[in-house]
């Protein structure tokens, strides 16, 4: 039994494209839905509460003589718990996706490799795997600390609020513990220079 939990070769939406059977004349359309079976699978790899909605829509389309070229429109409602209290999260996200798969790619000048500005160009292989690049995109746009609406944490990292009913915290008053450490630092050192 594997332990890692869900692996995205499980979660193929499509086929990956072979490149050689695409008609460099030709637009290619593109559009992923994935059922209920498949979105809750998305949604225990990504760590999700739940994938409501989930489409990735666009075309492939031929880009100089050997390349080609990505663009869709990703849309989804995602449910993730709120880093704060754990309520659930919705959240809406509508993104663009653009990628180029070149047959040669730019090779780095100098020692040192950079990060390129465009992120988006990939090299070209033997396949274009559509459903990796749509669960990526996903992936890349969720909320990494998802809120519920008025909660937010303090520079301390507890709530701002206090829970209906109940007075917040309040650090006024309380001794600082490294001021304390430091008052018996100079006791400690005290006798001995003197």
């Amino acid at each position: 039994m594997d332990e890692t939990g869900p692996d995205i070769t499980d979660l193929s939406l499509a086929p990956p494209i072979r490149v050689a059977r695409l008609d460099g004349r030709q637009v290619h359309e593109i559009d992923l839905t994935p059922d209920a079976a498949a979105r809750s699978r998305i949604a225990a790899l990504l760590g999700l509460e739940a994938l409501r909605k989930f489409r990735f829509r666009g075309n492939l389309r031929p880009l100089g003589r050997s390349d080609w070229e990505l663009h869709a429109a990703l849309g989804a409602t995602v449910v993730q718990p709120c880093v704060v209290s754990l309520q659930p999260v919705v959240t809406r996200i509508d993104e663009s996706v653009t990628r180029r798969f070149l047959a040669e790619m730019p090779e780095p000048e100098g020692t040192e490799i950079e990060m390129p500005e465009d992120d988006s160009a990939e090299p070209l292989g033997p396949h274009i795997d559509i459903s990796a690049l749509a669960l990526e995109a996903l992936s890349l746009a969720l909320p990494a600390h998802p809120r519920a609406d008025g909660e937010a944490l303090s520079e301390a990292g507890r709530l701002e609020q206090a829970p209906p009913g109940q007075a917040p915290l309040q650090d006024e008053g309380k001794p600082n513990p490294f001021a304390a450490l430091a008052g018996l630092r100079d006791k400690l050192d005290g006798p001995r220079n003197s």
